[in-house]
């Protein structure tokens, strides 16, 4: 399927495009990697940057939603080279060797980058789709750590992984695991609120693991394609209105105006149902308020794990309300199921893709021979 993505996406990239023309965001501080020679900047992510000092480098992680959140401070230096660090600051030895991840985003760096060696430890395989990660659980070379909130202290230990990539923002039972004395590293890519922004951690967790070159490449492949993607809709003469979410609880869950969701919608030439909403994060909402603004939306996201053939009998079976938008009465559902896509632990490094599903859907003419991977209209 992805074969077919990229015949078709290279038969629409005109060769002439330069990756330097499709630089855009906020520019920050160059940083050099201890023990390299190349020089990389980080254009999108606002949740981390370095800070170059003698042999070693600051590495400093902030939540990229709120410059009011802790921010965390590391020291990297590469092994066997000496480095007056301040005792107060915890270091990391590069190039890593061992890593536990404890989500799914965190894992697709690792898939990207053809490094899933390095992990040994996951907290959840639910869900899981790579082959390879499957595989060194098999034969325990990656090992099951406990769910969040009852991680097993020995089986971290045992494991003896350099680093645990953790959410901080989210209630993981992180305490606990602060006595294994192993550095914990807030993995915050799914906070940043741009699409580029989320797959640009793929440089940190390069540098990290000896392979910053590497993973430079692979983000300018994948900026480049997005970028030209994003091109194609920016001039569409008419752009639909999607609505996102489902009840739960009682309560519609979506995203707001200013999240990675609604900036994906409007690169695609859509306007998001909430898109003057000015937060970034989670929106709780009455079905009410939903269906004042978004009874006309002309398309409606939905991303679950339905246990069979989702269709829209399935869905109005939720919500016998569903059946008054004009999106499902027009069979205007984009519809993604977790259980049959590798949609978390390959998604965050494939921006281009989910961006190119969506633009299947609002302006098919402007991608005709595309066959989608991730999301498309629910068609019975």
């Amino acid at each position: 399927m992805k074969k077919i993505y990229y015949f078709s996406l290279l038969l629409t990239l005109c060769v002439g495009i330069s990756f330097s023309s499709c630089r855009s965001g906020q520019q920050k501080k160059q940083t050099t990697v201890p023990g390299q020679t190349n020089r990389s900047d980080i254009r999108y992510a606002k949740g981390f940057w370095l800070e170059p000092q003698k042999n070693y480098q600051l590495l400093h992680i902030q939540d990229p939603q709120s410059s009011k959140e802790t921010a965390y401070t590391f020291a990297l230096k590469q092994r066997g080279v000496h480095a007056d660090i301040p005792a107060n600051l915890t270091v990391i030895e590069l190039p890593v060797q061992g890593v536990i991840c404890m989500t799914s985003l965190q894992l697709s760096n690792f898939i990207k980058l053809g490094e899933t060696a390095k992990v040994v430890g996951i907290s959840s395989n639910r869900f899981l789709k790579n082959a390879q990660i499957k595989q060194q659980l098999a034969e325990g070379k990656t090992q099951k750590i406990g769910i969040e909130g009852n991680f097993d202290p020995e089986i971290i230990l045992s494991l003896a992984p350099d680093i645990i990539f953790i959410s901080p923002f989210k209630q993981g039972g992180y305490d606990a695991m602060k006595e294994v004395d192993i550095p914990l590293v807030p993995h915050l890519g799914y906070k940043e609120t741009t699409p580029l922004g989320q797959a640009e951690w793929i440089k940190l967790v390069g540098l990290l693991i000896g392979q910053p070159a590497k993973a430079d490449s692979l983000f300018q492949g994948i900026e480049q394609k997005y970028n030209h993607l994003k091109s194609l809709t920016a001039q569409v003469s008419r752009r639909p209105v999607v609505l996102s979410g489902e009840i739960h609880g009682g309560t519609w869950y979506a995203v707001g105006g200013e999240s990675f969701l609604a900036q994906i919608f409007k690169d695609a030439g859509a306007d998001y149902f909430l898109k003057n909403d000015p937060r970034s994060g989670g929106v709780y909402l009455d079905f009410e308020t939903v269906y004042n603004q978004a009874d006309q939306a002309d398309y409606w996201r939905i991303l679950n794990s339905y246990p069979g053939n989702y269709s829209y009998e399935a869905l109005q079976a939720q919500d016998e309300r569903y059946g008054d938008f004009k999106a499902f009465q027009q069979k205007g559902v984009i519809y993604c199921n977790m259980r049959e896509k590798p949609y978390y632990e390959n998604m965050p490094m494939e921006p281009e893709l989910l961006l190119a599903d969506f633009i299947k859907v609002f302006h098919p003419d402007l991608l005709p021979d595309y066959q989608p991977v991730y999301y498309q209209l629910l068609k019975n």
